[in-house]
């Protein structure tokens, strides 16, 4: 089933549900117009949409990019299960600048009974533009199995701020992953040069030990480009305020990539913290006060 028009921002496709599972698939795509940032095209096929953009921000003279577009990616069925695959594509173009996030955590419930794989594939591409990419916690449930991929594409003088955080089963209800399996690869380049390639398999054997994730139920990772040193030493001077007895996070500056690990025993406590550092971190970085997607605080 083919898209929908560039022009038909409003339309939308009967979603199918095939023998695999949902197929869903959106593509965006932000462009600068009069100084702010617009939705210039949306395609999607099936049950993967995005909400009404916003512009909560006032223009900012010296800011890097355009008055920013907030959009909210939405996955309307609420959850993923097995044999799902969903794609989401971002293009932001130049001098355009748009931070993307989600109305709620993501979902994924255990595996059916035959055994399949859910998976979600992420291509953000920034092409001398601003892209922020700041979705809610994933939620692995007890015993599901997931495969997730994103890649960041950056060109020319783009910047990046964009962080992705994992829960692995549920904690609240003392309920660990079980047999499940996270499979979760994480890349950012920058014209055409890889500058970080990461892959994580996550399974039964490494919950608890010292060597694995120590008993933490939630992990993330918090990525700044291009950053110096002065942005590692506001992070780090952030970070040293939250780290406690429940939560570790660490930051370190790589070739330009400036990265901030966390393990929490809570996904929430973890996002807030990340949240905390994007506050200290976006006015060096952008140029633009930390204004916060409203739906954080629904």
């Amino acid at each position: 089933m083919n898209a929908p028009p560039a022009s038909a921002i409003g339309a939308r496709d009967a979603p199918a549900r095939s023998q695999r599972g949902w197929q869903g698939r959106l593509q965006l795509r932000f462009e600068a117009d009069a100084g702010a940032t617009r939705l210039a095209q949306r395609q999607h096929h099936g049950p993967l949409l995005i909400q009404r953009v916003f512009h909560p921000e006032p223009s900012v003279a010296g800011a890097a990019g355009a008055q920013p577009c907030h959009a909210y990616v939405l996955h309307p069925p609420g959850g993923v299960i097995s044999g799902d695959e969903l794609t989401l594509e971002v293009s932001v173009q130049r001098e355009a600048h748009a931070l993307l996030t989600t109305p709620a955590a993501g979902k994924f419930y255990r595996r059916g009974s035959e055994a399949r794989v859910a998976r979600l594939t992420q291509t953000l591409t920034a092409d001398g533009g601003v892209l922020e990419w700041l979705p809610q916690e994933n939620i692995f449930f007890p015993d599901s199995a997931v495969e997730l991929s994103t890649i960041v594409r950056l060109q020319a003088a783009a910047r990046f701020i964009g962080w992705e955080i994992g829960c692995l089963g549920l904690p609240a209800n003392q309920a660990s992953l079980g047999g499940g399996a996270v499979r979760q690869s994480f890349e950012l380049w920058h014209a055409g040069a890889p500058l970080l390639l990461e892959r994580l398999n996550i399974g039964h054997d490494c919950l608890a030990p010292r060597w694995g994730l120590a008993g933490h139920a939630a992990l993330g990772s918090l990525l700044a480009y291009p950053a110096g040193s002065d942005h590692l030493a506001t992070v780090r001077a952030a970070a040293a305020g939250l780290n406690c007895a429940d939560m570790t996070l660490a930051c370190t500056l790589v070739d330009g990539v400036l990265i901030c690990r966390g393990l929490a025993a809570r996904a929430d406590r973890l996002k807030q913290a990340f949240i905390d550092l994007w506050c200290a971190l976006r006015p060096e970085l952008l140029g633009r006060p930390a204004i916060a997607p409203r739906i954080w605080a629904t």
